[in-house]
This record gives C-alpha cells, structure tokens and sequence, in this order.
C-alpha cells in the first residue's frame, strides 16, 4: 500500500481519487511514497528515504527544495495550467479595479456613512475625483504567454484592448491557444515602451527577479497600468516606487504584498487570491493525484519541474523497473549490460534527459528480482532504482 502524506488541505474531490484499497492518506504519516502540498515550506523538511515523489498542487515551486529533491531522486510535480482560469479572470479583475480607481472610490464611499441625506450630493460633488479610463482601445503588453498569459491575452481582446506579448520560449500548446489577433513582439523593451497596460506571467528565477526595474521603467509610457499575478521579486520595489512619484507608473496590482508595497501610493495589494477559488483547488488537487498515482503504479513521469516528461504504455505480462540517474554518457550501455548478464529481455525501453538528470523507464519480459535492482544501484552515477 502507498503511503500518501499531505502537508496541506487538498481538495476532497481530488484525493478521492485515491483508491482506497492502493493508498493510505494522513497528515501524521512519517515514511511517506509521497507528500501533497500547497503553499506548506518543505525547504528545511527532513525528506525521508522512503519519498520518491511531492506533488505541488499549484504552478510555483518556491517552497519546495527542487535541487536537494533531485539530487535524491524525488520526483517534484506540479499543477500548470490547472489554476489558469482563476488567475486570468483576477487579472481581469485588477484591470478594472486600475482603470476606474475603485478601490479608491469604494474607501471614498465609506467615509460617507452616518451623513445621511447629504450622502447623494457629496457623491455627485466628489466623484470626479474618481474618474478613470476605459480599456477598449488601449493597448496592453503580455511578458509571458504560458497558459494563464494567453488566456489574459484572448479574453483581453473581446473587451476591445490590442494585444501584443513577448515569450522567446512559449510552448505549442500555449502557441496553439492564442489568437491570432495577438501581436508577438519583438522584444520586452519595444514591448513595455508601447504598452498602456502590461500584466507579468512568468516565473521568479534568477534571471527574471527585478525584471522589471529602473532602466525598464524608464523606457515605459507616462500613466502605465502594471500587474503581477506571478511572483514577488519580478518587480523591483524602490525602483517602482520611484517610478510611482515620476508619474510614469500610474498604479501596480499585484497579488504578493509585502511591508514595503503595502506604504506605497497607487498600489493595490491583494492577498494572493490567484488560485484562491472552488474551482481551482478542485482541478489542482485532481490534476496533481493523477499524476502522483500515474508515477508510483507506473513510472510515468508527466508535469515535473525536476525530470523530464517519459511515460510508456505498459504491456502485458512484462514487468516494469525505472531508473534515476546523473546525465552522463555510457549510462544507457551499462544499465542494457545488467539485463543482458541477468538473461533478462528488454521488451522496450525509453530514456529522457534533462539538464543534469535522466529518467529511464524500462519494461523487462518476466520478473526483475531485487539483485537485479541491487546491480543497477551500484553502477556509479546511479540515484534510484524502483521496480514497479
């Protein structure tokens, strides 16, 4: 029985897709297969021997060690795409909520409370105050077209806005999805130089934190609109702070507030709320659980951040090993000479690689014993082996 250990609450919906008879689900569990997590910090968690996989049921993976987890062949998965639909429509949100001034017109509103009869005319006579702009014709500028950032781009354009984005590594099926209405710029500088509203859909890594900062700022329109429904860090706070009192950043939203923002002019922070809907822990929870279920009963490997995408359809009576190991030549040679000096058949075999690690899923005729799984683990280089 799989033992399945969870950090955070997972949606119902999804861990119903446990079967009962295959998995054993607890928060206490100490000797876990695998651990479900939301936004719980694993980066100082003791992983245990037994662990072979954690499944993020999210997008980020900031709180997870992915480094430590792949140097112990731990498979970390995640969730793309699955939360996509609620964090475009709050993005949607934060462009309304910009382009009006409604945060600040709903405060306005309640400090007219207990003035009775005088509420009416102190609306009329302060409302300009509030006045903003509309987004029908204003151009907005997309840094990222993954599957959140092309929604956003789509549905930007039914509301009449023009469409530009900027995305060196966008995928085919992102590319698929996008209208071809939306402008693919040239490059992020043109991009932000000519934007009225540009919404940030990338990852925080090292070569994207503080993408946007005092020399990008310098290159955008005076009154420009900007969102961050991605990460904190993307955005650099003094240099947008000064941008803020030059006039050139007319109000940032962003879901990741922090001490500093939260004392700045013209920003709206909201708590992150991105995924914070019904609907998307539910396809979170399920996404993650398929994946997690896919990989201890069969090996495949879809949706991690650490290995690479392997999966094989499994045929009957064989019997299936996987192997981990370091991305070095001669490894797939030495792993065929094991099987061959064992008399064991490969039926077929599939080797993927990624960065400094490679994920072999190999499917043997007959039964592979644990001396032959032994074997293969002292070959040097070696990280896991599982028979399946």
């Amino acid at each position: 029985m799989f033992k399945i250990k969870t950090l955070n609450k997972i949606s119902p919906i999804g861990l119903k897709k446990f079967a009962l008879d295959k998995y054993e689900i607890a928060t206490e569990i100490t000797t876990p297969d695998a651990i479900l997590v939301r936004s719980a910090e694993m980066k100082e968690m003791e992983l245990p021997d037994t662990l072979q996989a954690i499944g993020r049921a999210g997008a980020g993976v900031n709180n997870i060690p992915v480094e430590k987890c792949s140097g112990k062949g731990i498979v970390v998965f995640n969730t793309p795409g699955a939360n996509a639909n609620a964090v475009k429509e709050l993005v949607l949100g934060a462009m309304f909520l910009s382009a009006r001034n409604l945060p600040a017109a709903i405060e306005y509103c309640k400090t007219l409370k207990g003035k009775g009869a005088d509420v009416p005319p102190l609306v009329e006579k302060n409302k300009g105050q509030f006045a903003g702009t509309e987004l029908k014709g204003k151009k907005l500028g997309l840094i990222g077209l993954g599957a959140i950032g092309a929604m956003v781009a789509n549905d930007a354009l039914a509301l009449g806005m023009t469409v530009e984005g900027y995305d060196p590594f966008i995928s085919v099926e992102s590319a698929w999805k996008l209208s071809n209405e939306v402008k693919n710029a040239k490059g992020m500088d043109r991009l932000i130089a000519t934007s009225d509203y540009i919404s940030i859909h990338v990852p925080l890594t090292d070569k994207t934190k503080g993408l946007l900062n005092a020399e990008k700022f310098g290159q955008m329109k005076k009154g420009v609109r900007i969102f961050n429904f991605s990460r904190g860090g993307i955005v650099n706070n003094e240099d947008l702070k000064k941008a803020i009192a030059d006039g050139i950043v007319a109000c940032y939203v962003t879901d990741f507030p922090d001490d500093e923002l939260l004392n700045m002019d013209k920003v709206i922070c909201i708590p992150h709320l991105g995924a914070s809907t019904e609907e998307a822990e539910e396809n979170c929870a399920g996404m993650v659980v398929d994946q997690i279920v896919d990989f201890l009963e069969n090996g495949n490997i879809v949706n991690s951040v650490n290995f690479p995408l392997c999966t094989l359809e499994r045929k009957p009576g064989t019997k299936r090993i996987t192997i981990i190991n370091k991305n070095v030549p001669g490894m797939v040679a030495q792993l065929s000479g094991v099987f061959h000096k064992a008399n064991l058949n490969i039926i077929e075999m599939i080797n993927k690689s990624a960065k400094d690690y490679a994920y072999n899923i190999v499917d043997i005729e007959g039964e592979v014993n644990e001396k032959t799984a032994a074997k293969i683990a002292e070959i040097e280089n070696i990280i896991k082996v599982r028979v399946v």
